[in-house]
């Protein structure tokens, strides 16, 4: 089937978009348009508009925009074809003619979900009658009522081999193997795959079944047993409870991802219905992205014990490559040895809700897992671990964010092993102009400090080897004097500050040595000795984390001097601008202190 634009348009001009958007949200006449408080975050204020007129919704607090079919998509949680046909249907109008292969394909798709539907009816009824005893019991152990077992419409299959085949006989055995309710072995007759099990429908996002969970009643392995991949289910790219949370979650602005059938369950009873599920297998990509249509920033939940922390530390690993602005997770650790079901059984909703009040982001997941994992108490040991988060960040495809994560992973790693950033603040207290009218740029104006800083503390030189290394000198004077002290500590490991004064006398570095009471005494390094340490990591660490800024804002400017259409332009104007922004908050933010308007006369 082939979608043209002149179809995509017709259908849009069709559709009225107030009254779509008005089955769900609450609009009034605004002139000639509608407003209302925007579904997709939560205000009190209206700021959301409908226009019919040019087809298309605004949020002007959160920026959602879209027209009929992104509605559908982003507000519905819909696949585009699907969302397509409902409008299609709901316009008068047909879907473009399928060629013979696809309008096969899609008979064949309406007999699954038929049959599907008739499978969850006769699950129900087992449930219902003499057979379910066992199961009804496990629920009510379990604590599920009925009304909930209604509710995620939950049945029964009889411990035998023919029961369900028999009762759908009408499909015919390769209908119902191709559905994954029979499993075939060659040379023998196709038999029932669920047997003694409580039934659990998996749902698609339009709340039709899919495929099954089936749970054992007693002792018996596997404890949980899936329907098989079909043309109707794709289990990794499918959500446990994805029809029942996408709006919950649109109202609530969350959603968490917790391990199992049971716990969405469990949660929905408690009064927490914006809760998914993978099934039996780790998050994917896809289910990720599924995730970020609903939020920016999904929750995942997952048991407090060595498998659930394990499942969260992958999914986190799987995530990273992925991010983008905006898009991250979050993670809540429940109690050692308990499941969302335990805690809400113990203190019900609020309980829950305290353990989400404790989260951790995405960043710190991935650091503290590298420094569990690290031998942290040798010098060999911290710089394995500085490496192995900068690989980690390097995995980030947006380039954006990876500059954030280097950014924060060496915060994280510095407050651990090195300059806590309130004290590295004190270089903003220390800090004073170098002549009266500033210098563009702090990192030629900090440069020399910081030499004359470590010649006089090697130890800081020694254990910051590596961004000292890589940080442009462009004064040539200055030069040998950074290179000269590198291969000391290198070649003399431990050497005090008179081995390295001396090395300095004579490497012929004198005058470059001597103290500059104009420039070096901004910095207290001839205070406190602890002080005077704290102060020239930081400084240390802010002419680094300039440098890197500088340089990918060069980078950005050369490519917009280049050729390029109006569409390449615009991306890395905004990019540009995004990194200006940037620099301003750097400095805004105490890292490194510009000293007034002068310092920042390039930004724009």
């Amino acid at each position: 089937m082939t979608l043209t634009p002149t179809f995509l348009d017709e259908l849009r001009a069709r559709t009225s978009l107030s009254a779509l958007v008005g089955k769900t949200t609450k609009l009034t006449k605004a002139g000639r348009e509608h407003k209302g408080c925007c579904p997709f975050h939560n205000e009190k204020t209206p700021s959301f508009y409908v226009n019919d007129d040019k087809g298309f919704y605004h949020c002007f607090g959160c920026s959602a925009h879209g027209d009929a079919i992104k509605w559908m998509t982003d507000q519905r949680g819909l696949p585009f074809m699907d969302a397509v046909k409902e409008l299609a249907q709901a316009a008068g109008m047909d879907m473009p003619a399928m060629d013979r292969q696809s309008a096969a394909k899609a008979e064949r798709a309406k007999g699954l979900h038929e049959l599907m539907s008739d499978a969850v009816d006769w699950f129900t009824e087992q449930l219902n009658g003499l057979p379910g005893t066992d199961a009804r019991s496990l629920l009510d152990r379990r604590g599920i009522t009925p009304e909930t077992a209604r509710n995620f419409g939950m049945g029964f299959a009889p411990d035998s081999r023919g029961k369900l085949k028999s009762a759908l006989k009408t499909y015919g055995d390769p209908m119902l193997v191709e559905s994954g309710m029979l499993i075939s072995v060659e040379g023998k007759e196709p038999y029932d795959r669920f047997r003694g099990r409580l039934m659990i429908p998996i749902r698609d996002a339009r709340g039709r079944t899919i495929a099954f969970g089936g749970r054992v009643l007693d002792a018996g392995e596997p404890k949980y047993l899936n329907s098989p991949d079909t043309p109707l289910f794709d289990k990794g790219r499918t959500l446990y409870n994805l029809d029942r949370a996408a709006p919950a979650a649109r109202k609530s602005d969350r959603v968490l991802v917790v391990e199992g059938y049971m716990d969405v369950i469990a949660l929905a009873q408690a009064g927490i219905n914006e809760a998914v599920a993978p099934l039996g297998t780790a998050l994917t990509e896809a289910q990720l992205e599924r995730l970020w249509r609903m939020v920016d920033v999904p929750v995942l939940c997952f048991d407090g014990d060595a498998p659930g922390q394990k499942a969260a530390l992958r999914a986190a690993q799987r995530a990273l490559p992925m991010l983008e602005p905006r898009k991250s997770l979050s993670f809540a650790t429940l109690p050692a040895g308990q499941d969302p079901d335990d805690v809400v059984k113990a203190g019900g909703k609020a309980a829950f809700e305290q353990v989400l009040s404790h989260t951790r982001p995405l960043v710190k997941v991935i650091y503290e897992a590298e420094k569990n994992s690290a031998l942290t108490d040798t010098p060999e040991g911290r710089a394995g671990l500085r490496q192995s988060i900068l690989d980690l960040s390097d995995k980030i495809e947006n380039s954006f964010v990876q500059t954030e994560y280097k950014r924060a992973l060496n915060d994280l790693f510095y407050e651990d092993f090195g300059w806590k950033r309130g004290e590295r603040r004190v270089i903003g207290e220390s800090v004073v102009n170098t002549g009266p009218h500033g210098q563009q740029n702090l990192l030629r104006s900090y440069v020399r400090s910081g030499l004359y800083g470590l010649s006089r503390y090697p130890a800081v030189l020694e254990l910051m080897l590596e961004p000292i290394s890589f940080i442009n000198i462009e004064d040539q004077k200055l030069l040998p004097w950074r290179e000269t002290m590198v291969e000391a500590v290198i070649q003399r490991p431990g050497l005090d500050d008179d081995a390295l004064q001396a090395i300095l006398r004579a490497s012929n570095l004198k005058p470059q040595t001597r103290r500059d009471i104009q420039i070096d005494l901004r910095f207290p390094w001839d205070a406190d000795p602890a002080l005077a340490v704290r102060t020239l990591g930081g400084l240390i660490e802010f002419i680094y984390e300039e440098q890197e800024l500088l340089q990918e804002i060069d980078k950005v400017a050369a490519k917009v001097h280049g050729h390029m259409n109006d569409n390449e332009y615009l991306a890395l104007d905004q990019q540009r601008s995004a990194l200006y922004a940037q620099k301003h908050a750097l400095y805004e933010r105490g890292y490194l202190l510009g000293g007034g308007d002068e310092q920042e006369s390039d930004v724009g």
